[in-house]
C-alpha cells in the first residue's frame, strides 16, 4: 500500500536533506492548489517560521509588479526602456561590433533575459563576495561596469538568452520611475500589504540579523552591504509560509490577470548558467523528470538555495530553502521525492 505524505514523512525527508554535504538547515512548505493538503517542516538550524533570503525568487515579485502596472495601463512590456530611464543610463549599455543597440531594448527583453545586456554579477564579483569582501552594488556602479563589458547577442535575437542580474536592476529602476516610490514602498504596497505578508520585507538595514545567515560551502557568508543594495534582483527576506501565500497568489490571478500566463510561458529559452533551466518572461521552468520537459516546476530559484515553484501536473506548490548557494540539487531532489508521494 502506497504511503501518504504526512508530517512525520516530511520531517524525515527534511532530515535526510540536511545530512547532505554543507546543508546545515532546510525548510519546505508543500500545498495543493485546492488547499486539501498543506504541510511545512524545518530541519537543522532553520525552523518553520525562520526568515531567510529568497534571493532571485524576488524576480517573481518584480514580474508581478510589472504585470500589475500593465493592468493599470502604466506600461506595456514592449515599451523601450529608454522611455523610462535617463538617457545617460541607457546610452551605450549595449554596444556590439561598434553598433549601439541600447535604444532597441524593451521591458520584455529585460524580463526574459534576452536583452543581451551583460551581467555585472560575474564570477569575479561572486568570488569577492564569497570571500566576504562585502560591497554595495548600486545602479550607478552596475552601469559603469556593464558599459565596459561586451554583449553576446543583439536584443531579442532568436534563440539567444543570457541570465543577467543587470536586467532586473534596470527593471527596478523603471518601476521606481513609474511609481515615484522606492522599491521598498512598491513591494509593500503592491504585494506585502495586499497579501498580508507580515513576515516578508526588503532587506535594507545592514545591522538586521533576523535572516538565517547565508551558507557557501562550509562557511557562513555575511554580506549585508551587498544584500541591502539589490532590492529588485534579490533583496527580499521571507518565510516558507509567506512565500507560499505569494506563490499561490501569483498563479491564481490575484495579483494580475490569469490570462497573462500564456504570454509569460509562450517562448522558453534554455539557460546553461547559472543552472540548467528554461526561462520565459519573468519566470523560470525547471524540468524535474528527465523523461518530459512538460513535467517541470514553474517559478524561480534563488542563488541562496531558496525556491518557489508550482508543479501543474499535480497542482502542487513548493516554497522554502536549503540555504546553501551550491545546494540547488539538494532542493530539487527533495521536491522530486515529495512529488512521488502524489503519483
Amino acid at each position: 500500500m502506497k504511503k501518504v505524505l504526512n508530517q512525520s514523512i516530511l520531517n524525515e525527508l527534511l532530515g535526510q536533506a540536511i545530512n547532505k554535504k554543507n546543508i546545515t538547515g532546510a525548510v519546505l512548505c508543500v500545498e495543493k492548489g485546492d488547499n486539501s493538503f498543506s504541510q511545512v517542516s524545518g530541519a537543522g538550524n532553520i525552523g518553520e517560521e525562520s526568515s531567510y533570503f529568497i534571493a532571485s525568487v524576488t524576480k517573481l515579485y518584480i514580474t508581478a509588479i510589472l504585470l500589475k502596472l500593465r493592468a493599470g495601463n502604466q506600461l506595456q512590456l514592449d515599451d523601450k526602456i529608454s522611455k523610462y530611464l535617463h538617457k545617460d543610463d541607457v546610452s551605450r549599455i549595449h554596444v556590439l561590433k561598434d553598433e549601439d543597440y541600447s535604444d532597441e531594448i524593451t521591458i520584455k527583453h529585460l524580463m526574459s533575459n534576452t536583452s543581451g545586456i551583460p551581467d555585472y554579477f560575474t564570477s569575479e564579483v561572486f568570488l569577492e563576495l564569497a570571500n566576504e569582501k562585502d560591497q554595495s552594488w548600486t545602479l550607478e556602479r552596475t552601469l559603469q561596469s556593464v558599459k565596459q563589458m561586451k554583449p553576446k547577442f543583439k536584443p531579442g535575437q532568436k534563440g539567444k538568452v543570457q541570465y543577467s542580474d543587470t536586467n532586473y536592476q534596470l527593471l527596478g529602476e523603471i518601476i521606481k520611475k513609474i511609481t515615484g516610490k522606492t522599491m521598498q514602498a512598491v513591494f509593500k504596497e503592491f504585494i506585502f500589504d495586499d497579501l498580508n505578508l507580515n513576515n516578508t520585507y526588503v532587506y535594507d538595514d545592514v545591522n538586521d540579523s533576523k535572516p538565517i545567515p547565508l551558507n557557501y560551502k562550509s562557511k557562513e557568508l555575511h554580506i549585508p552591504e551587498y544584500m541591502s543594495s539589490i532590492p529588485s534582483e534579490g533583496g527580499i527576506v521571507s518565510t516558507a509560509k509567506d512565500s507560499m501565500i505569494f506563490l499561490k497568489a501569483f498563479f491564481d490571478g490575484h495579483l494580475f490577470p490569469k490570462s497573462d500566463f500564456k504570454e509569460l510561458m509562450n517562448n522558453w529559452n534554455f539557460l546553461f548558467l547559472p543552472g540548467q533551466f528554461y526561462y520565459g518572461i519573468g519566470i523560470a521552468k525547471q524540468p524535474i523528470f528527465i523523461s518530459s520537459f512538460k513535467k517541470g516546476l514553474i517559478g524561480h530559484w534563488g542563488q541562496s538555495g531558496a525556491f518557489a515553484f508550482y508543479y501543474p501536473e499535480k497542482d502542487l506548490y513548493f516554497t522554502g530553502t536549503v540555504n546553501q548557494i551550491t545546494g540547488h540539487n539538494v532542493a530539487a531532489g527533495l521536491i522530486k521525492k515529495v512529488i512521488k508521494y502524489f503519483d
